[in-house]
């Protein structure tokens, strides 16, 4: 794949995707002596980018085929954006789902009027499931990450970010499958071979990072993280072998930077954000000393989060940052 797909994604996408704000806060900036600007991809149709990837695939699909259903599986905003992808496409959509599954996703999909089959997070074999539906009623699969269409439609989130700001010096986007970090790296390398692209991903579930270091796909034991969309066991395939060739590495934050990294959104930006939608800011506070010199661009990739576990997140994260001790150690 190269920055070419990004750019016909661009095009599909035009009119579709809603073209998210880039936004920026003197205090903050002030606070961590860096130019930051975040990528409200939160505000994005159906509350997450995922959006721009599940259609350009659903619209790259001949009628017929777009006739006979789609499928997926998913944690959640994938899953939501296929929805209305479909929908918009007057195509049946069934997606594959957690048990466990937040309940704000949940309602988000049954508005769009996919068909939910859920299975147990530890111990169910989704994506056999999926391959069994697909073949019983002859829908197409469209992967969550694993897909070079579903990949150049994250890309356009990267391509903005360098249409609209001069100067990034560094990209920093969270890491699941490794789509948006794959998507976000080709758009980069088409703009400016020196601009130096990140992922970041929870400590807990760090099979990218993992599988980086040894240089081959590595599985972990299923993870326990509060980012619940980034609880993978293994990186997939294609995004994989575009991030081992164009990422400048792959970052891993605790628990608690996650919390506060939400914190920080929202007392500088007043985003409202899922974990796994912080994650690649709290990479920005965790190793700010880490990257490179100048302006950096961070995605805020989703703000699908449930109103009882995100008060208690954000209590419990601000509680600890207005803490006497911890006035010397916010930026860790």
């Amino acid at each position: 794949m190269t920055v070419q797909h990004v750019l016909h994604a661009v095009e599909t996408l035009r009119g579709v995707a809603v073209r998210t704000p880039m936004l920026t806060s003197a205090a903050l900036n002030e606070e961590l002596g860096r130019e930051v600007w975040v990528k409200a991809e939160s505000q994005q149709l159906t509350g997450s980018f995922k959006l721009r990837g599940a259609y350009a695939a659903v619209a790259a699909l001949d009628p017929a085929t777009r006739g006979r259903g789609v499928i997926c599986a998913s944690s959640g905003n994938h899953a939501t954006a296929l929805a209305l992808a479909a929908r918009q496409f007057e195509a049946p959509a069934v997606v594959v789902v957690p048990e466990d599954l937040p309940v704000v996703k949940r309602r988000a999909i049954e508005n769009h009027g996919a068909r939910i089959v859920p299975y147990p997070r530890l111990t169910g074999r989704r994506d056999a499931v999926v391959h069994q539906l697909a073949y019983q009623h002859g829908l197409t699969i469209i992967p969550s990450a694993n897909d070079e269409r579903v990949i150049a439609g994250a890309g356009t989130v990267a391509w903005e970010m360098l249409q609209e700001v001069d100067g990034l010096t560094t990209l920093l986007a969270p890491v699941g499958g490794g789509g948006l970090a794959a998507g976000t790296a080709l758009a980069a390398s088409g703009h400016d071979p020196s601009l130096r692209v990140f992922g970041v991903e929870p400590s807990a579930a760090d099979d990218t990072h993992r599988s980086l270091r040894v240089g081959r796909l590595t599985s972990i034991s299923p993870p326990f993280t509060v980012a619940d969309g980034l609880r993978h066991t293994e990186p997939a395939r294609i995004p994989f072998e575009i991030n081992q060739r164009l990422l400048a590495d792959v970052l891993t934050v605790p628990e608690q930077a996650i919390s506060e990294a939400m914190a920080h959104l929202f007392r500088h930006f007043g985003l409202v954000v899922e974990p796994s939608g912080a994650v690649a800011f709290a990479g920005l506070i965790h190793a700010l000393d880490h990257l490179p010199d100048g302006p950096v661009g961070v995605i805020v990739s989703g703000g699908n989060v449930d109103w009882n576990t995100y008060k208690t997140l954000l209590d419990i994260a601000m509680a600890r940052m207005e803490a006497p001790h911890h006035a010397a150690a916010v930026l860790y």
